[in-house]
């Protein structure tokens, strides 16, 4: 979508106007970055039909793109669009109309296009997949013949303090791309989110060998990723030498996902959110009490949690306290014996 040329320069304008609008009234960077994105689809399915000004667009324009959606293939993993991915338009092409409505540029009806229905699956790993991807940090899995070794034991080992991050921390995506070094305490291996979800903080215990995985890279490794570049961040790009992006994670994750020798493993739809259902189902199956679960997760209601007692398919009466680190340990560690 991204890659799509609007070569009609009011639309560009449009696109440019609605990235702003967002970010004025306060959406996350990720939807101001996304919304406008999923809207150059519609601009230049409308540059295809003839229409070059946004002022000739009506609702019929929109569902019959839409119903055009529905029937397009997916073009990265064949088949259809997924419903999630198509509601995600549908909540683009809400707002993208109540913006022209607000800024005065076209007096379009509400919307009338229902939420596709989605199935609550979870995907999550098993403990022993768990393993298979801390061990698959030992590969290579650079595609760079040029690369030294000791920049590729750098990714290495930035992989296995990923690892602890997003699944022995728990951490949500953006959460795990905006933390800097300074938000670990080393001395109280205790993990300071400063930018969760809804702008929450808390603070996360992290496990002994999750502890050394990022001792070990922050100070071994790091400083060979960043090649004296002045930056807080804690995950570093070995290409850019600056803060790594999510998409590079994701990225890094198929790899070492795909240096398993588990068959079941490689088929599996993961990303980094997976991570965090992991570790979150293995709490709950090692005894860890909901309660707990969810303060350690950041989550802003029991209810959100609640999902997990579904997946590991087991009653949540326990008493285990949110503090208990060896209880924890046992669930969360996983990469090496200690």
């Amino acid at each position: 979508m991204k890659k799509l040329d609007i070569k009609n320069p009011s639309f560009r304008y449009i696109e440019q106007s609605f990235k702003e609008w967002l970010d004025i009234l306060g959406y996350s960077p990720t939807t101001v970055y996304n919304m406008p994105n999923l809207i150059r689809e519609l601009l230049h399915y409308l540059e295809k039909q003839s229409i070059t000004q946004i002022k000739d667009l009506d609702i019929m324009h929109i569902e019959k793109y839409y119903q055009g959606l529905k029937e397009r293939s997916n073009q990265r993993r064949g088949g259809g669009i997924s419903n999630a991915h198509l509601n995600k338009h549908i909540q683009a092409l809400r707002k993208f109309t109540e913006y022209l409505r607000k800024v005065g540029r076209l007096e379009l009806p509400v919307l009338n296009i229902e939420n596709e229905e989605t199935e609550s699956r979870i995907v999550y790993l098993t403990e022993e997949e768990t393993r298979e991807l801390f061990e698959a940090t030992t590969k290579s899995g650079v595609n760079k013949p040029n690369i030294s070794a000791t920049i590729l034991e750098a990714i290495q080992s930035r992989d296995r303090a990923m690892l602890a991050i997003f699944y022995g921390c728990g951490l949500r995506r953006n959460e795990g791309v905006q933390l800097d070094v300074s938000d670990i305490n080393f001395d109280k291996a205790i993990l300071h989110v400063r930018k969760g979800k809804n702008y929450k903080e808390r603070l996360v215990p992290i496990s002994k060998t999750n502890l050394r995985h990022l001792t070990v890279y922050v100070y071994d490794h790091r400083a060979e990723l960043t090649r004296g570049n002045p930056t807080q961040a804690l995950f570093i790009s070995y290409q850019h030498c600056k803060r790594m992006q999510g998409q590079s994670m994701s990225i890094r994750l198929k790899v070492l996902q795909h240096l398993t020798e588990n068959r079941d493993l490689q088929e599996k739809e993961i990303g980094l959110h997976t991570l965090r259902h992991s570790v979150a189902t293995h709490l709950l199956q090692a005894g860890m009490k909901l309660e707990s679960i969810s303060r350690f997760l950041g989550h802003g209601s029991l209810e959100s949690t609640q999902i997990y007692t579904h997946v590991a398919g087991i009653e949540t009466n326990q008493e285990q306290p949110y503090n208990n680190i060896p209880r924890y340990e046992s669930a969360a560690r996983l990469s090496e014996d200690e």
